[in-house]
């Protein structure tokens, strides 16, 4: 059986994984995974930002801190680890854009190249600088193959939200996707009660909780052409709980492509509060 199905083909699993790892549950979720395969595992940590408790679970020897926006640290750290594969998980604090970064002269050179800053354009070129190495930067979604949201009502029951509504939800997720603005909205019976933008998921639902209505449904996609290297979305029991105050029973999630953070647990809450999650293709 295949370690994950988002691993390349020519995948060496003797070569060590560096895990540049952000917030939260999803880069320990990862390094969690990775550790059951056997696969290396080396850690670029942020100040600030990564789990405390995820950076003590690695020997010193096996992990480095740096400051966001020390880019040519993290790549001297990727080559002294002797890595071949790079993995992104986690989310840097977005407001880091406008305060709070530390960039080296190779992070301020990227900066100055690009016309738009945004989390494609800055990972992407980062992503670049990675490669050229000769490191491969991996699937972000590569080892959670079980924390991916599956196709139909994951929740147990048939849901809530007629078919006409969600394709419209859907549509307007799709397009707001696509103009790049976020990656999620909130509409009720055809009409649009927020879309997600620069300030996050969880802001945007205390912003459609605010009309305080009934068979709202929160949606959760892609871009058409997401580079699943980074900016994968997730969803977990922050947004979980986010959806509760909110009074919002329903979301949708695309299915094999939105990482459901901690799956088992996510799903047993949502049960418990009833709120529905559907995987949609």
């Amino acid at each position: 059986m295949p370690l994950s199905a988002f691993l390349p083909p020519n995948f060496d699993p003797r070569k060590p994984v560096a895990l540049i790892a952000g917030q939260g549950l999803y880069p320990q979720l990862v390094a969690t995974s990775i550790r059951r395969t056997g696969v290396p595992l080396k850690l670029i940590a942020f100040d600030e930002e990564t789990p405390p408790e995820l950076v003590a679970s690695f020997p010193e020897s096996d992990r480095r801190t740096l400051l966001v926006g020390q880019l040519g640290k993290m790549l001297r750290a990727i080559e002294d680890f002797g890595a071949g594969y790079a993995l992104m998980a986690g989310q840097i604090t977005p407001r880091r854009l406008f305060k709070g970064l530390h960039p080296d002269l190779k992070a301020t050179k990227i900066l100055f190249s690009l016309k738009r800053r945004n989390a494609e354009t800055i990972f992407g070129a980062i992503a670049k600088e990675i490669e050229a190495l000769g490191v491969t930067l991996l699937d972000a979604r590569a080892f959670l193959d079980d924390h991916l949201a599956a196709h139909g009502c994951m929740t147990g029951k048939k849901f809530p939200i007629d078919q006409d509504y969600l394709d419209h939800g859907i549509l307007i997720a799709r397009e707001t996707a696509r103009l790049d603005i976020g990656q999620g909205c909130v509409v009720r019976k055809g009409t649009v009660l927020a879309v997600e933008a620069f300030e996050g998921t969880d802001e945007m639902l205390r912003r459609a909780g605010t009309f305080n209505t009934d068979a709202a449904l929160f949606v959760k996609t892609v871009k058409a052409r997401q580079d699943f290297r980074f900016d994968v979305p997730c969803f977990g029991l922050r947004t979980l709980e986010a959806m509760r105050k909110a009074k919002l029973a329903a979301a949708a999630l695309e299915s094999g492509k939105v990482i459901v953070l901690d799956k088992p647990a996510v799903l047993a809450q949502a049960k418990s509060w009833g709120i529905d999650l559907l995987g949609f293709a």
